[in-house]
Formats: C-alpha cells, sequence, structure tokens
C-alpha cells in the first residue's frame, strides 16, 4: 500500500505528510487494517541491555515526538520503537518550513528543533498505550532550547524521573545539532558532569521502582577521532548501558547540488550510511563489550542493517528509511540480519559488507 500513498505524500510538504502519515497509520491500526499496511516479520528473539527485543529492527526517535502512536508503530512489525525526543516544557520548535526530502539521494534534511508538546503530555500518551506483543519502548530525552548548558542537567534529570517508571530504556540526547549549543554537552568534561549526573539519578530511580531501565547515549556522527577517544572514555567509567551511534549529520557530502542542500538543520537517509557507520565502528573498538551499541543512520534496505550489525551494532534503528521505503522495510532489515546470524551455523561464510 505504501507505494501507493507516496506519491500521495511526496506531493505535500514534508512536515505535513508527516503528521497525515501518522495519522493514516493510527486509523489503519484502530480499524483493524493493519495487516493491508505491513506484514510483520517472523521472530528474531535479541538479547542485549538486559531486556529482549522481539526482533533487532526499531524505529529512531524523531518521528513520533509525543508518544501517541506507541501501539500503531509497534504493529507494524518493530522490535522496540523509540519516542521523543521530550523536553520539561512543551515548545514549538524552530520556525517551517524545516524538513525537506531530497529524493534523488534518498535522503532528508530536517531543523524541526526539538518541537514537542512537554514530558507531561508524553507521560500521558505513554500511560494510555496499550502495549500488546512484546515490543519494548525506549523514551529520548532532552532539554528545552532557552536552558542554558550549565543548567542543562536540571531538564535531563527532570525528564529521566518522569519517563523512567514507563520506559523500557532512556536515550540521553546530547547530539541534535537543531538546538544551539546542545552538541557541546559531548566535550569531556561536560560530558562526564552530565552523564556522571544522570547515572547516580538512574540508580537511585532503580532501587525505587525495583526495575532498572538502560540507559543510553546518543551521539552525533560528526565527532572528530579525538572526541570519539574522549567520548568512549568517558561512557566507559561512568558505565553507561549502551550507546546509539548516530544522530544526524551537519555535513553535506553526498547530497551537492540538490536544491535543498543548503538548508539549515541535520542530514539523514541515504548519505549518511557510510559517516555514522564508520563512527559506530570506532566507538565500538573503544568500548568495552559490556556497552552494547545501537547502529542509525542510512538504512535503506536490508543490507545497510547488515552493515551495521558488521560494523558492532547489537540493535538497528530506521527512520528516513521509511520515508523511502515505507514498513515493507522493517522485514526487509530483519530478515537481512537473521541470515547474517544464520549464515556460520550453516558453514558459510558471511557476506563482507
Amino acid at each position: 500500500m505504501y507505494s501507493l500513498a507516496r506519491p500521495f505524500l511526496f506531493g505535500l510538504d514534508a512536515e505535513r505528510a508527516h503528521g497525515l502519515g501518522l495519522t493514516a497509520l493510527e486509523t489503519a491500526y484502530r480499524s483493524g487494517l493493519n495487516p493491508l499496511v505491513a506484514r510483520a516479520p517472523k521472530p528474531l528473539p535479541t538479547k542485549t541491555l538486559g531486556l529482549t527485543f522481539p526482533n533487532p529492527v526499531g524505529l529512531a526517535a524523531g518521528l513520533d515526538k509525543n508518544g501517541a502512536h506507541i501501539d500503531a508503530l509497534l504493529a507494524l512489525g518493530f522490535g522496540f520503537v523509540e519516542v521523543g525526543t521530550v523536553t520539561p516544557r512543551p515548545q514549538q520548535g524552530n520556525p517551517r518550513p524545516r524538513m525537506f526530502r531530497l529524493p534523488e539521494q534518498q535522503a532528508v534534511i530536517n531543523r524541526l528543533g526539538f518541537n514537542n508538546e512537554g514530558v507531561d503530555a508524553l507521560v500521558r500518551n505513554v500511560s494510555k498505550a496499550r502495549r500488546r506483543g512484546d515490543g519494548l519502548l525506549g523514551i529520548n530525552i532532552g532539554k528545552n532550547k532557552d536552558t542554558p548548558n550549565e543548567s542543562a542537567e536540571n531538564d535531563y534529570l527532570y525528564c529521566l524521573e518522569r519517563v523512567y517508571p514507563l520506559a523500557d530504556y532512556v536515550t540521553v540526547n546530547i547530539s541534535s545539532p537543531n538546538t544551539a549549543g546542545l552538541r557541546e554537552l559531548q566535550e569531556e568534561q561536560s560530558l562526564r558532569r552530565l552523564i556522571g549526573t544522570l547515572r547516580e539519578a538512574q540508580e537511585k530511580f532503580a532501587a525505587r521502582e525495583g526495575r532498572r531501565a538502560p540507559m543510553l547515549v546518543k551521539i552525533a556522527p560528526d565527532l572528530s577521532d579525538d572526541d570519539i577517544e574522549a567520548a568512549s572514555r568517558v561512557l566507559s567509567e561512568l558505565q553507561v548501558d549502551g550507546v546509539i551511534a548516530t544522530n544526524t549529520t551537519v555535513a553535506r557530502e553526498g547530497v551537492e547540488g540538490s536544491p535543498h542542500a543548503g538548508e539549515a538543520g541535520g542530514l539523514s537517509g541515504r548519505p549518511l550510511l557510510a559517516q555514522a557507520t564508520a563512527v559506530l565502528r570506532k566507538m565500538r573498538t573503544r568500548l568495552p563489550e559490556t556497552i552494547p551499541m545501537i547502529g542509525v543512520g542510512g538504512i535503506l534496505g536490508g543490507a545497510d542493517a547488515a552493515a551495521k550489525m558488521a560494523a558492532g551494532a547489537s540493535l538497528v534503528q530506521v527512520y528516513s528509511g521509511l520515508v523511502y521505503r515505507g514498513p515493507a522495510l522493517i522485514g526487509e532489515c530483519v530478515d537481512a540480519i537473521r541470515r547474517r546470524k544464520e549464515a556460520p551455523s550453516r558453514g558459510h561464510v558471511p557476506p563482507q559488507i
């Protein structure tokens, strides 16, 4: 069905199509028409982060910022869905237009700027979700744009405490390029202070709830080798539960000449694949094996998902790929990862991807 709907959606402004697509998915789910939208992949249980995922393919944060469509998204066959980024207070984000498709490059540029209804609205939405099936829920937290970095930890603590009881895992987003100064929190001393504070709070909330929700940190693809080395050192010492590599990039390699290449914001989709996977691989070689990684960025097909796993990911996430491929991408990625896992047991040599 997506192949029929795509020309109509691509005829609309990208952000309007985004909202309309979510509404259509919700309607299909509530009407029992989901089998017409997507065929759920066969299970591929994956144990990592102290959790068991029904399959290793998830939805990256950003599609459902307010956690209003969790059941409909899980029904597409995702092993897990990550909602957010959410901030303590509601905020409008950056002025429109702020989302642009680059169809020839299978890419998207966005400068949304953490537009969301605030953490209290997200908590209400998540509390209403039925969460049928085994799919897991991640919640991605950030800071309000008018909160100075010196006070950023207060925003993250506020969100962490409120989402902790509802989340299977929590992601700390310090890598969006669309909130001024946010990426400065990835600098070594700022990172140590922020994540150290959140780790202490995480253990306190775990004792209070009688359940430990893993906390992951999402990093940018634009880090230098020295930055990767420093971040790996800090995150290893603080024993974070996992790392997500990567967010969108401010680079424009691969989209030169596109009418929208000059738009400010984060680039995602096909041109991000190599850069994001390289950062994933570099982080993986520097982090202890006890810290799993989620690979995201540029997955447009099953081979891309397998490449993330080959680079050291335990799980993968998609977002822009859904814009160009639709829900069929989920099952294709699950099947590719399954083939990669099964190849050695059949005596075959896994392909070098």
